[in-house]
């Protein structure tokens, strides 16, 4: 079953009774609302005045879900998991604290190699070239030594906006759509980061991002692969001429459902969040060297 992702945007209080998560609603008649806690993958807190009691982040925690409090500007700012989510932690970790360079830069490689298939499928889709695409994704060397993910990114983004948008540019602080950007990939950071952390990964420790001052390298690791989906619901939500400039409910709305995107691995859709549980195993079993390729989506 799909794991929920609830999104609080208005006041309130939330605690725990009998394994469920209760939602009060001060000042109104409204009855208290409940729900599963084994059903919830991720919490989005975005309200000024909501509170949240310990017994039900400790829930939330050993339930494995992803916890992400938003700042002022309603952007997720913080995100918190389970420091325990897998019964042989210190076997994990070691096993990926100790991978060699080579298998690192052959993950890497992988990775590259996927993201780069998945963004000329989502060119394709539009009707443009991606001849040059197919052959930076073919031939990207152990490590992207050549920086064809850097080639591709720029080509990508020149492209996938410019029936719509004149001169896009791609940046955390550009104007929009790139606040859609923003938030989406927030929302499958927290997704890709919660699998590791089931996985028994460390998702401190990248195979690629070494950013002293990024507490989720990994994730931002694992995660390229799927970008392009997030890239896909801000493009069908530009093409409906929904004004952007303003993040509404109704945007937020839309970009919630990315956890239950259909994606598909090896000819099996599933949700994405099911996906990356199965893309993180699937690098835990190569830091443990018992099998070589990391299982990750392709875009069709």
């Amino acid at each position: 079953m799909i794991k929920k992702t609830l999104y609080f945007g208005n006041d309130c209080y939330l605690h725990t009774r009998d394994e469920q998560l209760i939602i009060k609603y001060p000042d109104s008649d409204k009855n208290d609302i409940s729900v599963p806690v084994e059903d919830i993958g991720v919490v989005i807190l975005d309200a000024n005045r909501l509170t949240i009691s310990q017994s039900l982040i400790s829930r939330l925690l050993h339930n494995n879900t992803a916890l992400i409090t938003c700042n002022e500007k309603h952007m997720p700012q913080g995100l918190l998991l389970n420091l325990d989510g897998n019964y042989v932690q210190r076997e994990k970790f070691s096993f990926q604290l100790n991978a060699s360079e080579p298998l690192k830069k052959n993950l890497w490689q992988q990775t590259v190699r996927c993201k780069i298939s998945n963004q000329s499928v989502v060119l394709k889709n539009l009707g443009y070239n991606v001849e040059n695409m197919g052959y930076w994704a073919n031939n990207v060397k152990s490590g992207d030594s050549n920086n064809y993910e850097g080639r591709a990114a720029a080509y990508y983004w020149k492209m996938i906006f410019s029936d719509y948008i004149d001169n896009f540019k791609r940046g955390r602080y550009e104007p929009d759509p790139n606040h859609l950007l923003n938030y989406g990939y927030a929302i499958l950071r927290a997704v890709i980061a919660r699998s590791l952390v089931a996985s028994g990964c460390l998702p401190t420790m990248g195979i690629h991002h070494r950013n002293k001052y990024n507490a989720y390298c990994l994730a931002d690791d694992i995660m390229e692969p799927y970008r392009p989906y997030v890239d896909q619901v801000v493009l069908e939500i530009i093409e409906t001429g929904i004004v952007t400039d303003e993040l509404t409910t109704e945007l937020k709305r839309k970009l919630l459902e990315i956890p239950a995107l259909d994606v598909t691995i090896d000819n099996k859709a599933s949700p994405l969040l099911i996906a990356a549980r199965r893309t993180s195993a699937s690098l835990s079993a190569c830091f443990e060297g018992v099998q070589r390729k990391i299982l990750y989506p392709e875009l069709i």
